[in-house]
């Protein structure tokens, strides 16, 4: 990989300075901003959107707000899982920085001593996405839209090459995919414990709309509705005595 990275003629470093050509040109508030959004915003967004799917799946309840509140749950665990994995692979690969191998690049942050490959906030942001796209699509979309912008950015930034940020794609991925039924299968009930306490029903479903309840209104729709029956009958027996 390293070898890759010493050659300009590929695409890798064509991609690369492409990309970071953009932030050459810019004006410097610009680059500012995006500095900001690359190394944190994207990251703190994708936390807000994790938090907004967690509301918006216990408001709207269901059958699948525990199995939902799961997938919330392992996402960021998977997260974690996926960055302590990729600390192995960066030490075998050690692949160095790209502004340690190429002259002219604009680094837009400083203090970057690691290896490049992979990239760690990509692995983070696309291991949240799909475990967001899992509990909700509609916010997974949106988290997916915002793990390609970080992608961009790293590769913006001159801390990263494009093939560092598709292999942080693909490691977090695989890694919310591959062991996503395990997880499913140990935290779910977990969550589904959760929605029948008293105590704990309010992380899966907001007050009002718990399971019980909707049993206790099935309950009174039932006996109303026998109420109503007996009444009629009631009216019938009456009419046929006054006959």
């Amino acid at each position: 990989m390293a070898g890759l990275a010493e050659s300009g003629s590929n695409p890798d470093v064509d991609l690369l300075y492409d990309i970071n050509g953009l932030a050459k040109d810019a004006p410097g508030w610009f680059d500012g901003i995006m500095r900001f959004v690359g190394e944190w915003g994207i990251l703190l967004a994708m936390v807000l959107l994790v938090l907004g799917c967690w509301w918006t799946v216990r408001r709207r309840g269901g059958e699948d707000a525990a199995a939902s509140v799961a997938a919330l749950i392992w996402a960021p665990l998977a997260a974690g899982i996926a960055v302590l994995v990729n600390v192995p692979i960066r030490g075998v690969v050690e692949r160095p920085r790209p502004f340690r191998e190429h002259e002219g690049l604009e680094v837009l942050i400083g203090g970057k001593t690691d290896y490049s490959f992979v990239s760690d906030h990509a692995t983070l942001v696309m291991a949240l996405a799909v475990g967001l796209f899992m509990a909700n699509r509609k916010f997974g979309l949106l988290g997916l839209g915002l793990a390609l912008l970080e992608g961009f950015l790293r590769v913006y930034m001159g801390v990263h090459y494009p093939t560092d940020v598709i292999g942080g794609f693909a490691l977090g991925t695989a890694v919310v995919l591959l062991l996503s039924p395990l997880a499913m299968a140990l935290l779910t009930p977990v969550t589904r414990a959760a929605e029948r306490s008293a105590r704990a029903g309010w992380v899966i479903r907001a007050r009002g709309n718990s399971p019980d309840e909707d049993d206790d209104e099935g309950d009174e729709q039932a006996i109303s509705g026998a109420d109503a029956e007996a009444d009629l009958e009631a009216d019938a027996e009456e009419r046929d005595l006054a006959a």
